[in-house]
């Protein structure tokens, strides 16, 4: 069973067009408070959200693998190191998040800025869906899934997405580190026009892994709307080489 994981601000509606694109069975689970309630006393930190991970793993049956995209993927890198026994394999973006040298972008700075972030979350939430959709249009999303993207987000997503990245100061790397390689067969997919990806720090992410590291030509940050085909294929050709 292959098992998406969306990322930040997104749900898991971003998974659609590659799992369409996927010959083979799956399922794109939603992390508490994005597109779904945040259950009481969720404290919604990196560690929650692993939890939560874990707990959506034992509900397969059979071998799993795991995909992560943003987010997803720092919870991927996570489970893959902490908790490789669980997966068949993984496969994650943004490989630049996991290294020791990781500085956060500009908007998570925002965030992790008490209320500065609150401040901008607010901000965001008072625009019409229509108008908040023109921040991912900016960055190559398609119109329409810029939409779905931006009708998404409500003030429970802005609140998890502040604990989120409150929590994973100054990197993910301080708290989960040091990585060594993984027991599952891993890749790092590098979307080349990720303005919030670092090829040099990814790669070497991925050699401490242990895992390959696979180029998505042209592609964007948000590559499961904008490269759903490139990246099923990619993702085919390497579940294809383990079986």
């Amino acid at each position: 069973m292959i098992v998406f994981v969306h990322g930040v601000p997104e749900t898991a509606a971003i998974w659609n067009k590659v799992r369409a694109a996927v010959d083979r069975e799956s399922v794109a689970p939603a992390m508490p408070g994005f597109g779904c309630p945040r259950p009481d006393g969720f404290g919604a930190t990196m560690d929650d959200y692993v939890g939560w991970l874990l707990g959506e793993l034992d509900q397969i049956e059979g071998p799993v693998d795991l995909v992560g995209h943003d987010w997803g993927a720092g919870l991927t890198y996570r489970v893959a190191t902490a908790h490789g026994d669980r997966l068949r394999s993984w496969a994650a973006d943004v490989g630049n998040i996991a290294h020791p040298d990781y500085e956060w972008h500009d908007f998570a700075k925002i965030w992790q800025t008490p209320g500065e972030g609150e401040a901008f979350v607010e901000s965001q939430n008072t625009l019409a869906p229509e108008d908040r959709a023109q921040l991912f249009v900016g960055m190559g999303v398609a119109p329409d899934d810029a939409l779905e993207m931006a009708t998404g987000s409500d003030e429970t997503m802005g609140a998890c997405i502040l604990a989120l990245y409150r929590s994973a100061t100054p990197n993910p790397h301080h708290h989960w580190g040091p990585w060594s390689p993984t027991s599952a067969p891993g890749l790092v997919v590098h979307p080349t026009e990720d303005p919030f990806g670092d090829e040099a720090l990814a790669s070497a992410s991925a050699e401490a892994l242990g895992a390959r590291f696979e180029r998505l030509p042209g592609a964007g940050h948000f590559w499961p709307y904008q490269a759903p085909a490139e990246g099923a294929a990619l993702l085919e050709s390497f579940w294809s080489s383990l079986d």
